[in-house]
């Protein structure tokens, strides 16, 4: 019989957990990583949230399956039958949701998600009750959800489960937890160490610890009910952490993702994978896994030989993008082991989009000291041996005019081979889409001024 599927995702933690060598209260996610591959060169399609799940969750990317933007802003796929839980179902699969979706209006709203994705049930616990800083108990509850239906589950035939997490999504919860104090931690970089930035980032902590003890209810129910060796494990997010720099970016710390997998017989459990992966490869590595034939539609490629062998390769460079996440901020990137090559669309706008970094203490702090200042280049080229954190833009340096060409040309052979709409010029706003004006500085503002109709882009 085939394999069950498990897919658990969180919201906004790129690789700051412990797996990945960071001071973040995750230890059952640290066991469960040393009994599974882990892949430290994996990347998301977009690091916004809507995006990045369809694009996971479709084997393409969102300038082709559609999902340009958020869900909860009237963004959605061309054509929800490409997503994964109707092919899985197609082949036999008894599919479940709880908790958050994220590729059909509110991510919230798990039982409109599950009815137009077509999930077989739906399990997810009530969460009117629960303040935006109390989701995290509700992720807790749905990991007991998860554990009973786990215990009850049909055992002879396959199911895909979807576990979606709030956490580590804005607002972090206020309670303390496990001990952490902001005295004694070190905000992730690219952000600057305050006393702001700290409890800030002590939130982050805080949910993450939130997740974990989730986390553990469903493992361990998985090996008490035997499912643990009969099942594909799959733990990942979508983006980058809700702060400054990081999500929607295309800079690593936004776009660069965890990514846990435990294939019962792989040989690479426990071991570390370096191959460049991208979230559009799970969807053919899934098909690979189940020996199930791939839809023609999928752009990424199978990475199931890294199952066998750590060091295998599969790609050369990995794509992302973004379009819009509150406002319109067209940007490609190509990234090898060795290069990025960014490039911004508006032209015109030439700055940051403030009302796409999430509201927080952090961004108060950026704000007041000059962040609407900050400009962004139209092309920027990051040697990634000698400038990991990608600050020193070599693009006008001769001495890489050949690696920009290169560069360049593998960009604009996947915008042509995808059907890049920038390739079109601007993306023309819906009057259907929720977007905020580019010079927006708050992304939840009330003020109707704030906001663009159906227009080519904003002027």
């Amino acid at each position: 019989m085939r394999k069950n599927i498990i897919y658990i995702h969180t919201h906004d933690s790129g690789r700051i957990l412990s797996p990945y060598g960071y001071d973040v209260p995750t230890p059952n996610l640290k066991m469960f990583a040393e009994d599974a591959t882990l892949f430290r060169q994996a990347y998301c399609v977009g690091p916004t949230c809507s995006p990045s799940r369809a694009g996971l969750l479709t084997g393409m990317y969102p300038h082709s399956n559609g999902m340009l933007g958020l869900s909860q802003r009237g963004f959605g796929l061309k054509d929800y039958s490409q997503h994964l839980v109707p092919f899985l179902k197609n082949t036999g699969y008894h599919t479940v949701l709880c908790g958050i979706q994220h590729e059909v209006g509110s991510y919230l709203n798990s039982q409109n998600g599950a009815q137009v994705i077509g999930y077989d049930e739906n399990i997810t616990e009530d969460n009117s009750e629960y303040a935006e800083d109390e989701l995290v108990k509700w992720d807790y509850l749905n990991a007991h959800r998860v554990s009973d239906w786990l215990k009850h589950a049909d055992k002879d035939k396959p199911f895909f489960l979807s576990y979606g997490l709030f956490a580590t999504h804005r607002k972090f919860p206020k309670e303390e937890k496990n001990g952490i104090n902001s005295k004694y931690i070190m905000p992730p970089y690219p952000i600057v160490d305050n006393e702001t930035t700290r409890e800030d980032y002590s939130g982050y902590l805080k949910s993450s610890s939130w997740f974990d003890d989730s986390f553990k209810i469903v493992i361990d129910t998985l090996k008490e009910e035997g499912l643990f060796d009969n099942s594909i494990i799959i733990y990942t997010t979508d983006h980058g952490l809700a702060f400054p720099f990081s999500k929607c970016n295309v800079t690593d710390t936004g776009i660069g993702v965890s990514l846990i997998i435990r294939v019962p017989e792989s040989t690479t459990k426990g071991e570390v994978v370096e191959g460049l992966v991208s979230h559009v490869d799970l969807f053919p590595t899934i098909c690979d896994l189940l020996n199930i034939e791939k839809p023609e539609n999928l752009q990424g490629v199978s990475f199931v030989e890294m199952f066998n062998n750590h060091q295998a390769e599969v790609r050369q460079e990995i794509f992302a993008e973004v379009n819009f996440h509150t406002s319109y901020e067209p940007t490609r990137c190509v990234r090898t082991n060795m290069y990025k090559y960014i490039r911004h669309y508006d032209e015109e706008f030439l700055k940051v989009n403030i009302s796409n970094i999430d509201n927080s203490p952090s961004k108060e702090f950026y704000l007041e000291n000059g962040l609407q200042q900050v400009v962004k280049y139209r092309e920027s080229l990051f040697d990634l041996i000698y400038d990991p954190s990608e600050r020193n833009n070599v693009v006008d340096d001769p001495r890489y005019a050949s690696v920009l060409e290169e560069m360049r040309a593998k960009l604009q052979e996947h915008q042509v081979k995808t059907s890049d709409p920038l390739l079109e010029g601007h993306i023309e706003i819906k009057e259907s889409w929720k977007v905020n004006k580019r010079e927006c500085v708050n992304p939840s503002s009330k003020d109707p001024n704030d906001y663009v109709k159906s227009e080519v882009k904003q002027c």
